[in-house]
């Protein structure tokens, strides 16, 4: 159990090879695209959410147990952990090659990206691009 939940949280945290990482990365690079003190302040976000991360998978998994009713609890079972799978196999299969799932994404995004530009054409706006 400690393993799986260090996995989504270090995923969370946008350690590269997860899934988190990616999707940090894309943000923090179409903002930078945007604004580089946006960009700046998000990252400082991403810091910050990160140290929170740690200190709560710290205080969660090597804290005190004070609970007599808990103690008697057990590692993952053998169906926990077929469901468990999956997931973690997900998680460092988007973080190691993103682009199986950008690439299914492409189109709806270019779609997105149409429409958003014609209405903003439409609002005398200058147009986006991806």
């Amino acid at each position: 159990m400690r393993l799986v939940f260090m996995i989504f949280t270090m995923a969370s945290v946008g350690l590269p090879a997860t899934s988190g990482f990616v999707g940090e990365f894309l943000v923090l690079m179409g903002v930078f695209k945007v604004s580089t003190w946006l960009a700046a302040l998000a990252s400082t976000g991403v810091i910050l959410g990160a140290a929170y991360m740690l200190y709560v998978y710290r205080r969660i998994i090597f804290g005190v147990l004070d609970k007599d009713s808990l103690k008697n609890i057990v590692d993952l079972s053998p169906r926990e952990i077929v469901v468990f799978a999956p997931l973690v196999i997900l998680v460092f299969w988007m973080g190691i090659y993103p682009a199986s799932f950008l690439d299914m994404m492409a189109v709806s995004v270019d779609n997105l990206i149409a429409n958003y530009n014609v209405a903003l054409l439409e609002g005398g706006v200058t147009v986006a691009t991806r």
